[in-house]
């Protein structure tokens, strides 16, 4: 098992910058955009003696907070007056250090369970970058609207804004790469790879995927779509048979790009529409899996060598049973673990998809996250359920938040942090050391 870590540190390494004592969570799902953390020493409950701070939260959002250091990020949505805005925490005291607006813009249509503040941002340790989606008509979106009847429920097409700020709250730079339109709302959030930042913007329009760097917003490259379909899988990142690959699921495919340059690797067709979950690999198995989506179910198992139209030779497994459509999966170990958003947990032999169990936890919409051999279930409800994966149900532990939760948790140097429907809790003692696992 020593050398597959080994790989993924050094991926870590490469992808975000040198890893000093232990890891810093800097975007979305973590250094590895799946979920796992290779540090040590976490709470396995929450109680008093594990609950360091709790600090609330101005205005409402479900992005999920990234840590660097000694700071923590986050965006929010203060409604009552249209702004989005950047937030910088302590992460020793919880306390709000600065509050930036990023934007401010009319309130776009959303699904009834998204926020105007979903998209996790993302940082490099000097940056961070956010993504949100700007409604105030401009010359270009009146002329993309033009003639186009809204009807009750759908949305006109905004202007997709990413942006740079430093650690005061400094704006560094804008970028408008394009148009935007989903009746469900923006949720997608930015990534880093090298030197770009990488965003998803599949939607009911002419979809694309944008490179813009780092240092100033520049386009380094883009994708165009396929099927005009909205989606909103921030993409996955890895080394996997030999090249690095950016591979997502969204609009009716999945597919797999070069995240140097955006050039397309191998793509299988459907197996439905609309996508919310994110991939993950199991290093084990060779395996990549994605769960989804909308309207058809599917948990599906991919071979990750293939080059072009792979949709009758690369997958190996495929399942209806135990889909999720928003929270993202995990792969531990031997194991591909996924609970769907009626709060059905599912735990698959990654290699072949025999059902080893299953367990209702009520419903969820945050992502899953690991360490230390264990898998971190939120509800929607705020109950944190810790289970060991193995041939049985094995649960660690079992305790309440006492908030709602729609955020997925971001886990540092033995901390958890999780945001509730106002609340940022952080939940246990910090350890710098060394990563392992």
């Amino acid at each position: 098992m020593i050398h597959i870590y080994t790989r993924l540190i050094i991926f870590s390494a490469l992808t975000f910058g040198a890893i000093a004592k232990a890891e810093n969570w800097p975007t979305w799902r973590g250094p590895r955009l799946d979920g796992t953390s290779i540090d040590k020493g976490f709470p396995s409950k929450v109680a008093p003696e594990t609950v360091i701070w709790k600090s609330e939260l101005p205005g409402l959002g479900h992005a999920s907070p990234i840590v660097w250091g000694d700071k923590l990020f986050t965006v929010s949505s203060i409604e009552e007056s249209a702004e989005r805005v950047l937030l910088c925490l302590d992460r020793n005291t919880g306390k709000l250090l600065w509050q930036s607006t990023v934007l401010k813009s009319p309130l776009e249509g959303k699904h009834r369970l998204n926020s105007y503040a979903s998209s996790t941002p993302a940082t490099d340790g000097e940056r961070v970058f956010t993504a949100f989606l700007d409604e105030t008509p401009t010359e270009q979106t009146r002329k993309a609207n033009e003639g186009k009847v809204i009807a009750k429920g759908e949305s006109p097409k905004g202007t997709v804004v990413v942006s740079a700020y430093d650690f005061t709250g400094k704006r560094l730079w804008e970028a408008r790469p394009g148009l935007f339109s989903s009746k469900h709302g923006f949720c997608s959030s930015p990534i880093l790879f090298k030197d770009k930042v990488i965003v998803n913007c599949d939607h009911d329009g002419d979809g694309y995927i944008v490179a813009l760097a780092r240092d100033d917003g520049r386009e380094l490259w883009r994708i165009e779509r396929p099927n005009k379909t909205r989606s909103y899988c921030p993409p996955l990142i890895r080394e996997m048979a030999g090249k690095s690959q950016m591979v997502l699921s969204g609009t009716k495919c999945v597919t797999s790009y070069d995240p140097n340059d955006g050039k397309l690797i191998w793509i299988i067709d459907g197996p439905t529409e609309q996508f919310v979950a994110s991939l993950v690999y199991n290093e084990m198995a060779g395996l990549l899996f994605m769960t989804g989506g909308f309207p058809e179910h599917h948990n599906l198992a991919i071979k990750p060598d293939g080059i072009g139209n792979v949709t009758d030779t690369h997958i190996a497994w495929r399942t209806n049973k135990g889909v999720a459509y928003v929270p993202s999966p995990l792969s531990e170990g031997e194991y591909y673990l996924v609970v769907s958003d009626s709060g059905i947990a599912h735990c698959f032999e990654a290699k072949t998809g025999r059902i080893v169990w299953e367990e209702r936890m009520k419903e969820h919409h945050a992502s899953l996250a690991s360490a230390e051999g264990n898998v971190y279930f939120i509800n929607d409800f705020g109950t944190l359920r810790v289970v060991h994966p193995s041939e049985t149900y094995q649960l660690v532990s079992e305790s309440e938040l006492g908030e709602k939760v729609f955020a997925s948790p971001a886990l540092s140097e033995g901390q958890i942090f999780v945001r509730g429907e106002k609340t940022l809790f952080c939940l246990g003692t910090r350890k710098v050391e060394q990563a392992a696992r």
